[in-house]
């Protein structure tokens, strides 16, 4: 990117070609918009947001350790404070990403109200909301350099020229808020053609990477819920090559695709699959069909459908919606194929759904995946679903029983009671939840953690606790001592909310515009100065 010397050369060259008709237009004040605002489109932050998640992907692919993280938003506010934060803590953005969940947009952003995750709300609500985080995003960016610049100005006005040359420095080594986002598409909503439209909107949107599920669209079922219908491979390949040529047309070639598979947990799939020959894909599929073997003509009542399976005939299980069943115990097969089948057919990063956080499981599917696809890795949900506590510490249980530690003392189906927190065996299951991450990216193959809804259960726990408070006793105090005076002693931005809101940037676009008759908010009467 430009710098903003290089911007303000620009802009005096261009001024002064004018001839003295743009002679109230200061260079620098045209120049610090510009800078303010670097993304001009979403396609411009598609591209650019791609070029980092490959360059992260190759970073992880050289050291485990260099894996990626998000969390769910739900609001552009609330990703954009998530960066402000993550910025003003660790110094930097890097490695850290914004995830867009299908099931808080279900939850949250539908036109119909709270809806269940079942691919019921409307389609340009996803594209929508990409956009809305990326507006707050990039205001988060104004935000942060008209604080630069303002320091700047202070500078010149002062005389010192160390401090002026201290905060140029900042402002051309600025680090944007814009980073990449992982956009839920679910199954695609709809066929291959209506996946394809609805993923150019979310690329146009800004949209690097796109998950797309292998859910049948019009059964789709949250990944932690019972009722998972999938499909056959040749399916959900065309969906596959419907958001690549989204990509391609829009001029984003390194645009990344997520192939979420959900057989792991799925006993039914929508249809029986197109095959030619044994051995080919769709007999693949077929082959974890669950069936009654066909003796004779006798054996076949009228409608039931048969295939030829392993060199025999045999009757599919149908249930009475028309689908069919798969056999018990083929899960983890058919999701070995499944990721197998997605990375040899274009997608570049795989999410396994699974019913629980264990290391050792993901790791026996990645293993068997990269028998096949070495460079195969995750993007993993830690997922919110999961008792967390209780996952961990029954697994602790269960290592120790089979090392042969005694575990007299506990009780493995009472493991999430209190009692149990200060104990060696609930420290080591927080140790292990503390190390999960990285872990599993050494062990597993998780290049990208997530959490898919995170903010939906802090909103309303935050919400909870003030309520509790401001409606009972405590009154005013709940705020003031619950959530102000935590704003100020942490350097939580939104203390100032006028200036979060735009107030100074406002101001500052007045004095450019109006010059010396420009009216601010930001006087000595300004409220705000309160908070220093």
């Amino acid at each position: 990117m430009t710098t903003f010397k290089d911007e303000l050369k620009a802009l005096a060259q261009l001024r002064e070609a004018q001839q003295g008709k743009w002679d109230n237009i200061n260079p620098e004040h045209a120049a610090r918009m510009r800078v303010q605002n670097r993304f001009q489109t979403g396609l411009d932050i598609a591209r650019y947001t791609a070029r980092i998640m490959r360059e992260d992907m190759a970073a992880y692919d050289a050291d485990t350790s260099q894996y990626t993280q998000s969390l769910g938003c739900w609001h552009g506010f609330i990703g954009q404070q998530k960066m402000i934060s993550i910025k003003k803590h660790f110094g930097t953005t890097k490695r850290s990403y914004l995830y867009l969940s299908g099931w808080m947009v279900a939850a949250l952003r539908s036109e119909f109200g709270p809806l269940p995750d079942q691919s019921m709300h409307e389609k340009t609500t996803v594209p929508g909301l990409i956009e809305e985080l990326y507006t707050f995003l990039r205001q988060a960016d104004a935000w942060e350099l008209n604080h630069l610049f303002r320091n700047l100005d202070e500078a010149r006005k002062a005389g010192d020229q160390a401090k002026a040359d201290e905060a140029m420095a900042k402002i051309d080594g600025f680090e944007t808020h814009v980073v990449p986002i992982i956009a839920d598409i679910d199954a695609g909503f709809g066929n291959a053609e209506a996946t394809y439209l609805l993923a150019k909107k979310m690329i146009e949107a800004g949209a690097c990477c796109i998950q797309i599920e292998n859910q049948v669209s019009d059964e789709k079922q949250c990944g932690h819920q019972a009722g998972k219908v999938t499909v056959p491979h040749e399916d959900f390949i065309a969906k596959i090559n419907a958001v690549r040529y989204a990509f391609l047309e829009l001029g984003v070639d390194d645009g990344v695709i997520v192939a979420r598979t959900d057989s792991l947990g799925a006993g039914l799939t929508q249809k029986i699959a197109v095959t030619n020959e044994p051995g080919d894909l769709g007999d693949q599929y077929n082959s974890f069909l669950d069936g009654d073997e066909i003796a004779s003509a006798s054996d076949i009542n009228n409608g039931d459908v048969v295939i030829k399976q392993d060199g025999k005939l045999v009757k599919p299980k149908r249930l009475a919606s028309g689908l069919y069943e798969f056999k018990p115990g083929t899960g983890e097969d058919r999701v070995v194929l499944d990721c197998i089948t997605s990375l040899q057919n274009g997608a570049d990063l795989l999410w396994i759904e699974t019913e629980k956080p264990h290391v050792g499981q993901i790791a026996g599917m990645v293993n068997r995946i990269r028998e096949v696809c070495p460079d195969a890795k995750l993007v993993y949900n830690n997922s919110p679903s999961f008792n967390w506590t209780l996952n961990f510490r029954q697994q602790v249980f269960d290592a120790w029983e089979q090392d042969g530690k005694d575990v007299s003392a506990y009780d493995r189906n009472n493991l999430m009671s209190a009692d149990y927190d200060d104990t060696e065996l609930g420290r080591l299951a927080d140790e292990w939840t503390r190390n999960f991450q990285r872990d599993a990216a050494r062990e597993a193959g998780i290049f990208h953690h997530l959490i898919t809804l995170p903010t939906y259960h802090t909103a309303a726990l935050s919400t909870d606790n003030l309520a509790k408070g401001y409606f009972g006793d405590e009154g005013m105090l709940a705020y003031v001592a619950g959530v102000q005076r935590k704003e100020i002693r942490e350097g939580i931005a939104t203390v100032k909310h006028q200036d979060m809101a735009g107030s100074n940037i406002g101001d500052d676009h007045k004095e450019f515009f109006h010059g010396e008759a420009a009216l601010k908010a930001g006087g000595k009467d300004n409220t705000m100065n309160q908070f220093g």
